[in-house]
């Protein structure tokens, strides 16, 4: 008894020794691999802001304010996308939703908007420039998933704003957007949408389809699914119009305050964790449109408005 006795209190020293060092060991890895996990999350957030660049807060005539969530918890990457440019023909929007998210949906992001930050200044009405971006993505998912091409897919919603605030748009199974006059809410659903983008080749001839007018201080929102799908803990959808509509009546028009209101909704439902993607676009028409847009991307402000990652 007394030698086992000494054999224990022999192996405590080498023990604890080892206890010291593997404990080190383990703290410098997991100080290593959180050193490496901010910098991955900053690059990711770097090229999600290259991508996704910062809207001006106001573009020919339109107050413009933006914002996205993103379903994974920590990340800045996500599957949405949305641009605005002004155009000779008026000031043009995009607004879609890549299937899945994170970082899988990054370069179908990339390959849709850089299309459409050339084919909206190029093509003539919206049909020329849905047909640029059918063509972009089918390379790009030929390219990257040529043995499920057929499983990868995009709504997108395009927008038209004209110089005496007339809108068109063309979709393809992407929501509606809604109007907001006053305290009116009111969504826009003038026709069936297309399919999404990479399910179906699309008509050979696209007709747009007519959203009215957006009158001084009428205000446009587009948004993507995960906002109508999101749900709390009870498994109960969330209420866009009701959010909508209380922005409307407790909040200006101002895109900065619709977006606010509805984005706290949103996080307030799902507790902070969406099970999808998020983005949240809203144009206002600040004053009459004028007599006709100056073909720049982006008019010069003393007051851009960055896009929000949530």
């Amino acid at each position: 008894m007394i030698r086992i006795r000494g054999r224990v209190r022999g192996l405590g020293l080498p023990s604890a020794v080892f206890f010291v060092v593997g404990t080190g060991v383990i703290l410098h890895v997991g100080r290593t691999l959180m050193r490496e996990l901010r910098q991955l999350r900053r690059v990711a957030a770097a090229a999600q802001n290259a991508l996704l660049r910062p809207l001006p807060s106001r573009i020919e005539g339109l107050d413009v304010a933006a914002a996205q969530l993103a379903a994974e918890r920590g990340a800045a990457i996500g599957g949405d996308l949305y641009e605005v440019v002004a155009t000779e023909h008026g000031v043009r929007a995009v607004m879609g939703d890549v299937r899945g998210h994170g970082i899988g949906a990054f370069g179908t992001v990339a390959a849709v908007l850089g299309c459409f930050r050339e084919a909206a200044y190029d093509e003539e009405d919206l049909g020329g420039v849905l047909h640029r971006l059918e063509r972009a993505l089918d390379r790009h998912l030929r390219r990257e998933y040529p043995a499920s091409v057929a499983e990868e897919f995009v709504t997108l919603l395009l927008v038209e704003i004209r110089a005496d605030g007339e809108m068109a748009a063309l979709n393809c199974g992407h929501p509606w957007p809604y109007r907001l006059s006053g305290t009116r809410v009111e969504q826009l659903a003038p026709a069936d949408p297309y399919p999404p983008l990479g399910v179906f080749p699309l008509p050979d001839v696209l007709s747009t389809v007519g959203l009215g007018y957006l009158p001084p201080g009428d205000a446009l929102f587009l948004y993507t699914d995960g906002v109508q799908d999101a749900r709390d803990s009870r498994g109960r959808f969330f209420s866009l119009s009701t959010a909508l509509t209380s922005a409307a009546r407790e909040e200006s028009l101002a895109p900065q305050a619709v977006l606010r209101r509805v984005r706290r909704a949103v996080v307030d439902h799902t507790s902070g964790t969406p099970a999808d993607d998020i983005a949240l676009l809203v144009l206002r028409n600040g004053a009459c449109m004028p007599s006709g847009a100056r073909g720049t991307a982006r008019t010069t402000t003393t007051d851009p408005q960055p896009t929000t990652h949530l």
